[in-house]
């Protein structure tokens, strides 16, 4: 399958620092689901600002829909539109006085017509389960509403790929829930899920394939089972196994194929 989103030989380092990331090399597909994992400054963040288009790469090159992405006006703003991301505190991206001006600012900025403004601020408030929050203040919203308003932000755009950072941190355990909802039907619309998080629990239940990084460098890619199963990569990156994971692998040390989710427990514990 044609990749929508590449980085070919990336590097970056910011002023008077350290070189953030090197030689970075990601393809992601429609549709894919893809977990971002690694320690404090491992390189993740970046690796997001590079793919949405807030920085641009000292060496290498950023492609959307096989077209190479430069630093001219129309091309930052396609980056933008297509690679769409949200951060993990909330209230940093909201910036309007009402959730409808919110949401409807992204296409607005697009000088689409002011009925499809309409259009897509209308859809993505109704896919977020906010079609009757239009009018409220959004410093009024609870932490979990703000982030469904940040993902409703995104949806309006009609993106390719939409990058999470930290999405479950500071969410009480039925936001969590209801945030996983949320992208299993994002998932389902054929939108690309990169999540980045330092909760291997949820990455776990997420996702099929992991990128990990360390210190600027993507040092595994490729699927989850196998990134658990090696203990120094995980040493390497500063990560554990899951809990189901580490259970089940108490209760049949040198098995294969440890469950991930609580459903793969199930089936695997009832299993001969």
């Amino acid at each position: 399958m044609e990749p929508i989103l590449e980085l070919e030989h990336v590097s970056y380092t910011y002023p008077d620092g350290p070189k953030a990331v090197e030689d970075l090399n990601v393809r992601i597909a429609k549709g894919e689901r893809a977990a971002v994992l690694g320690g404090n400054g491992a390189g993740k963040s970046t690796f997001f600002l590079l793919a949405c288009g807030i920085l641009q790469p000292d060496e290498g090159c950023v492609k959307c829909g096989g077209r190479q992405m430069t630093q001219k006006k129309k091309d930052l703003l396609e980056q933008r539109r297509r690679i769409g991301v949200v951060f993990q505190e909330a209230e940093n991206q909201i910036l309007a006085v009402t959730v409808e001006a919110e949401v409807s600012f992204g296409p607005m900025n697009l000088g689409l017509p002011s009925a499809e403004v309409a259009r897509r601020t209308t859809g993505a408030l109704s896919k977020m389960g906010l079609q009757d929050y239009g009018g409220r203040s959004p410093q009024y919203l609870s932490g979990g509403e703000k982030k469904r308003v940040t993902i409703a932000d995104i949806l309006a755009m009609e993106p390719d790929v939409i990058l999470f950072d930290e999405p479950t941190a500071s969410l009480d355990p039925e936001n969590v829930v209801r945030l996983e909802r949320t992208l299993d039907q994002l998932s389902e619309t054929g939108i690309a899920l990169l999540v980045s998080t330092h909760d291997v629990d949820f990455a776990a239940r997420f996702a099929a394939r992991g990128l990990v990084f360390s210190r600027g460098h993507l040092i595994a890619d490729g699927a989850m089972t196998k990134i658990f199963a090696d203990a120094a990569l995980l040493a390497q990156a500063g990560l554990r196994k899951p809990y189901l994971y580490q259970a089940a692998e108490a209760l049949r040390p040198g098995g294969a194929a440890y469950p991930m989710t609580i459903e793969q427990f199930l089936r695997w514990k009832d299993a001969d």
